[in-house]
């Protein structure tokens, strides 16, 4: 089992996304993703999302919406994956030339016409609804094959 955050920056009516073409086997090769990666050892999702974040783009958060978690059961390996999936306006800054692949601020309504992975394209709308949300996304052989969700509201 694989713990992991998928974080979104958000300004000006654009989110940060990096397209994902510098690692050599990476799985999301080819694809455009928000920031995030595993937690380590003793972080909290909170942690481990400023810390990707910092990394892969080099803006420090300052703060962090947790939005949603996702499973995505024999992701990667035949490993389950939980995401813990944050939102942010809040943020300083310059952005550095990412490990990961290359950053670009998209406006928001180019997101779903970017190269993602096909379950993105059903979540990324949900980070803009009210209350929070469950969801499970199951992939055979790269191929989105099943999903459902709960949503829960702010009481």
């Amino acid at each position: 089992m694989k713990l992991a955050t998928l974080c979104y920056l958000r300004q000006n009516g654009h989110t940060l996304m990096v397209h994902r073409i510098k690692k050599e086997n990476d799985m999301h090769a080819g694809k455009w993703n928000g920031l995030g990666g595993k937690l380590e050892p003793g972080e909290t999702p909170e942690e481990c999302a400023a810390r990707e974040i910092w990394e892969e783009s080099g803006l420090e958060v300052n703060n962090l919406t947790l939005r949603g978690i996702i499973t995505f059961p024999g992701f990667a390996n035949d490993e389950d994956w939980y995401t813990f999936l944050f939102v942010s306006d809040n943020f300083t800054g310059e952005l550095i030339d990412s490990p990961e692949g290359h950053l670009q601020w998209i406006p928001d309504h180019e997101l779903l016409d970017l190269n993602l992975w096909p379950g993105d394209r059903i979540f990324i709308p949900w980070l803009d609804q009210p209350g929070f949300f469950s969801g499970k996304f199951v992939y055979k052989d790269g191929k989105l094959v099943e999903h459902g969700v709960v949503f829960y509201e702010n009481r």
